[in-house]
């Protein structure tokens, strides 16, 4: 019998990734990406006139299917892998990145008379203009028993707050939408026809719970009168567990991307989510890290506990017979790119381009020559707001310690500081309420590329760290959930735990803690808490400076 495949069609922000995976025993055979040619729109619409307001994060949606039509193609044309090889697709994506449609999944954007309204668009995850619903969102639930799944406080990223800003901004706009998808969906119902909701991103990110559903109607009514019966209108449809089968290819899509009419589509699954299958984590213990332009802290449990300023508890999560835990900080990769994209001088540029070096690598190198609090200096991570523990977009960076001899590397090394010691305040949140984490994995593309990174991140948290070489988990994940979706009988597999033991990535290296370094991060560290209390409870400044921006 002829080897069968899957597909593992990974969303991120900048790109998607098409990743085609040998069902029986994982090997990654090739990869193709496609950049979103409109990227994300934070200043104007595509029509190169429509002004966008601050905290906006927008995309185009033909931009998603973009990756599809060009990436799939490619692959089978580059691996000569018949169609009828490929038996499943998995998907995962951003979230909660989501989009306005019409009952037959045509993006609102599309629609003549809304190609220059912002709200019509797809609202990306970070897209931070929601805060003042969010606000109003965690006032009115306070008191509420549901909140607590979520730390007490529901983020401005989250389904809900978008919703309410589309109803409170732009009315007609919500009032033309018949379908607010989360755009992982929308690209599952695009294939299959089928309007499937998956349980990933409804528990973490649109406040449903396995045995009580959504938030009641009496609340949503104190929300916003529009919001009332929205579960049952605009945001209806079955939601369905990880690992089941959304549906099957269309006809359509299959004559489009050259593949079988009938594969089996899965239910699709939040990105950073899709990485804990694709590292091998099918137990609880393991904390994984996925890290890029920001890192989403996953960790499986038998129990369910209420643990404050995490994004949620899920049961089934992730998962299958697991209560699923997501903490996360919002800005990792991307603040060491917005270091070295706006804040290098122009000599070390030079220097990096006279060594043969990109300037990460360059500042890297500099960085790795300090001792740890050399430079007496100390950050928040906080420059795309705070998830955990706080869960406040209208957090602000900061820096405490520079004087006019610090330079670009000991700024470097604190930001790569400040987001291990991010990661130390949930693994301690965690394990003070009662979860215990007895393995730290980190996987992406950041840990890979950057040994000193990991080492800090050792160093700091003072446990081993163990890197999945693998920077691709979440794309493999995604193929796992495929080949499960397809079934045994076609050539996949009947459980998602069988999936994970025959197709994910085991290749690793573990960074040791150096003891030497504990006191002296041990007295940064509670510097940085003193820090965070400080802004984030103590004082309204960043707030204030916020709204000023805005």
């Amino acid at each position: 019998m002829s080897n069968v495949y899957v597909l593992g069609i990974d969303y991120g922000t900048e790109s998607g990734r098409v990743l085609i995976v040998d069902v029986a025993t994982g090997q990654m055979i090739a990869e193709q990406v496609t950049k979103y040619p409109h990227g994300v729109l934070t200043e104007k619409l595509p029509d190169g006139r429509t002004e966008l307001g601050r905290e906006t994060a927008l995309q185009v949606p033909q931009d998603y299917l973009d990756v599809l039509t060009q990436s799939i193609p490619r692959l089978l044309q580059q691996t000569n892998i018949a169609r009828e090889q490929v038996i499943g697709i998995g998907i995962d994506f951003t979230s909660c990145t989501i989009l306005p449609t019409t009952n037959d999944f045509t993006p609102l954007c599309e629609i003549e008379g809304y190609q220059h309204r912002p709200h019509a668009f797809v609202k990306l995850w970070k897209h931070h203009a929601a805060e003042a619903q969010a606000q109003k969102l965690n006032d009115l639930a306070k008191d509420e028993q549901w909140i607590q799944r979520y730390g007490g406080t529901i983020s401005a990223e989250w389904m809900i707050p978008k919703v309410m800003e589309i109803a409170e901004v732009d009315p007609e706009v919500f009032d033309e939408t018949n379908l607010f998808l989360e755009a992982g969906d929308w690209v599952t119902a695009k294939l299959t026809g089928n309007l499937v909701r998956n349980s990933c991103s409804a528990g973490y990110k649109g406040m449903w719970h396995k045995a009580d559903g959504y938030v009641d109607t009496a609340f949503l009514k104190k929300l916003h009168p529009k919001l009332e019966r929205i579960y049952d209108t605009k945001l209806r449809g079955d939601v369905r567990s990880l690992g089941d089968k959304a549906g099957s290819l269309t006809k359509e899509m299959a004559e489009i991307l050259g593949l079988q009419e009938g594969t089996a589509v899965a239910v699709g699954i939040i990105d950073a989510h899709a990485a804990l299958p694709g590292t091998g984590v099918s137990e609880p213990g393991t904390l994984v890290m996925v890290m890029g332009t920001s890192t989403c802290h996953l960790l499986l449990s038998d129990k369910e506990e209420h643990v404050p300023g995490i994004s949620g508890v899920v049961e089934d999560g992730i998962l299958p017979g697991y209560f699923a835990y997501e903490a996360g900080q919002a800005a990792v990769g991307d603040l060491f790119a917005w270091f070295v994209d706006q804040q290098v001088p122009s000599y070390i540029k030079q220097q990096a381009s006279d060594k043969g070096l990109s300037i990460h690598e360059y500042l890297t190198e500099l960085a790795g020559e300090l001792s740890p609090g050399e430079s007496g200096l100390v950050a928040l991570d906080w420059h795309n707001g705070s998830r955990t523990p706080w869960v406040d977009m209208s957090l602000s960076g900061v820096v405490v310690g520079q004087k006019l001899s610090t330079r670009p590397a000991e700024l470097y090394r604190a930001y790569l500081e400040a987001t291990a010691f991010g990661t130390r305040v949930i693994v301690e949140l965690f394990e003070a309420h009662g979860i215990q984490i007895e393995q730290l994995v980190a996987t992406g593309g950041i840990p890979k590329k950057n040994p000193l990174l990991m080492q800090i991140y050792a160093d700091i948290l003072q446990r081993d760290v163990t890197v999945n070489l693998n920077s691709q988990a979440p794309a493999l994940g995604a193929a796992i959930l495929g080949a499960v979706a397809a079934g045994k009988e076609r050539g996949g597999y009947d459980c998602v735990a069988s999936a994970i033991a025959g197709m994910s990535s085991n290749e690793t290296i573990t960074y040791t803690p150096n003891a030497k370094a504990e006191a002296v991060y041990d007295t940064l560290f509670a510097s940085y808490q003193k820090l965070s209390r400080f802004f984030a409870k103590e004082t309204s400044m960043m707030n204030e400076l916020t709204a000023l921006k805005i």
